[in-house]
C-alpha cells in the first residue's frame, strides 16, 4: 500500500507539473510549441497543493470525515493565510472561500457560487481513494464529504469518479476495472458518466495515443467547445480516465496522453497520473520525473507549504496500517 501511496501522489504531482504550461490550450497549439510533453520543467499548480491538504483531513479524522470538519479547515488554516489573490485556485475553490466568510455552511456554500461543476474535487481527490484501498464505494463516499464544501451536482460526480477509480488501482484492479469502477460509483445517466462511456467508445479497440486524430475523436465525443473555460469536471474527468485506459495503465503514457489533450491539461494530467501511479506504484513514475517533484510552495495554499507528496503518501499508509482489521 506504501509503494502505491506514493505513485499515486507522485504520480499526481508529475501530471500537474507536466501539464501546468499546456493549460487552457488547444492540442493543435500543443503540437506546434513541443511536439508533445514529455518533460518538467516547472512546478505544480494548486492540483497538488489541495491533494496534500485533502490528505491531511484524512489524516485527522479517517473514515469520521464530514463536510462540517472540512468547512472548519478552511476556516481555520486556509481563509486566514488569504491576504490577497489566492493564485491559481479554481473558481469553486474561490467562491467557497466567499461563501464560508458570509457565514454560510455546506452544502450552502458549494452552491452558492454557481461553479459548482468545477473539476476542483476531482483535481484533489486521488488521497481519499489511497485511503480505500479495494473500496471505490467508501472512497466516493469520503470525498463527497470534502466536496459538499466547494462543489454540487456534476463537480462532486467528478470527485466520486476519481476516488473510486483511485481505491480501485490501488487494490490491484485492471485498468479496464478501475474505469468501471470509477463509473460504478456516479449514476449511470450523469453528465460525467456518459462522458466517460462516450471517451471510451471513442478510443477504439487499438489506440495510438500519439494520433492526432484520436485526440480529435475524444474531444468530439466531450469537450463542450463553446464554454469559456476548461474546468469542466465531467469533461476532464473522461479525458483523464480515457487516457489512462487507452495507455493501459502505464504511468507515462497514462500522462503524456492525458496533457496532449490540452483543455485543463495540469488536472487531467494529475488524475491520469494518480490513477496510473496507484496501479503502477513508485517504480511506476519515471525517474527524471520523480527527480524533479520537490516539496510544494504554498503560492495557492500557504498551509501546506513546504510539505512533499512523498511524505504525504507516507502519513496515509501509516493511517491505513493503523487501521483494524476488516476496515471499519
Amino acid at each position: 500500500m506504501r509503494e502505491r501511496a506514493r505513485g499515486c501522489l507522485l504520480g499526481l504531482a508529475a501530471g500537474d507539473a507536466l501539464g501546468a504550461p499546456a493549460e487552457n490550450l488547444s492540442p493543435a497549439e500543443i503540437r506546434r510549441r513541443w511536439g508533445r510533453l514529455t518533460e518538467i520543467e516547472g512546478g505544480g499548480t494548486d492540483d497538488t497543493e489541495y491533494a496534500i491538504f485533502a490528505a491531511s483531513l484524512l489524516v485527522r479524522h479517517g473514515h469520521a470525515l464530514t463536510a462540517a470538519d472540512v468547512a472548519a479547515a478552511y476556516r481555520e488554516e486556509i481563509i486566514p493565510r488569504v491576504t490577497g489573490p489566492m493564485r491559481g485556485a479554481g473558481f469553486s475553490e474561490l467562491g467557497t472561500i466567499e461563501a464560508l466568510r458570509r457565514g454560510l455552511e455546506p452544502p450552502l456554500t458549494g452552491l452558492v457560487h454557481s461553479h459548482g461543476w468545477s473539476d476542483g474535487l476531482a483535481m484533489r481527490a486521488a488521497p481519499y481513494g489511497i485511503f480505500c484501498p479495494g473500496d471505490p464505494a467508501e472512497a466516493a463516499r469520503l470525498v463527497e464529504q470534502d466536496g459538499l464544501v466547494s462543489g454540487s451536482g456534476e463537480g462532486i460526480l467528478g470527485g466520486r469518479a476519481v476516488a473510486g477509480a483511485v481505491a480501485a488501482a490501488m487494490g490491484g484492479a485492471a485498468p479496464g476495472e478501475v474505469v468501471s469502477a470509477a463509473l460504478s460509483v456516479i449514476p449511470a445517466d450523469s453528465w460525467t458518466a456518459r462522458n466517460v462511456v462516450r471517451a471510451r467508445a471513442a478510443l477504439g479497440p487499438s489506440p495510438d495515443p500519439g494520433d492526432p486524430d484520436v485526440i480529435e475523436a475524444l474531444h468530439e465525443a466531450v469537450v463542450v467547445r463553446h464554454y469559456p473555460w476548461t474546468d469542466v469536471a465531467p469533461e476532464a474527468v473522461a479525458l483523464a480516465l480515457t487516457a489512462f485506459l487507452a495507455a493501459d495503465g502505464d504511468v507515462e503514457t497514462s500522462v503524456t496522453f492525458g496533457v496532449s489533450l490540452g483543455r485543463d491539461a495540469d488536472t487531467i494530467g494529475a488524475i491520469a497520473g494518480a490513477v496510473a501511479g496507484a496501479g503502477q506504484g513508485e517504480g511506476g513514475v519515471p525517474a527524471r520525473w520523480a527527480a524533479r517533484i520537490g516539496a510544494v510552495t504554498g503560492k495557492c495554499l500557504p498551509v501546506v507549504a513546504g510539505r512533499h507528496v512523498l511524505d504525504t503518501a507516507d502519513e496515509l499508509a501509516d493511517e491505513l496500517a493503523d487501521e483494524p482489521a476488516g476496515g471499519l
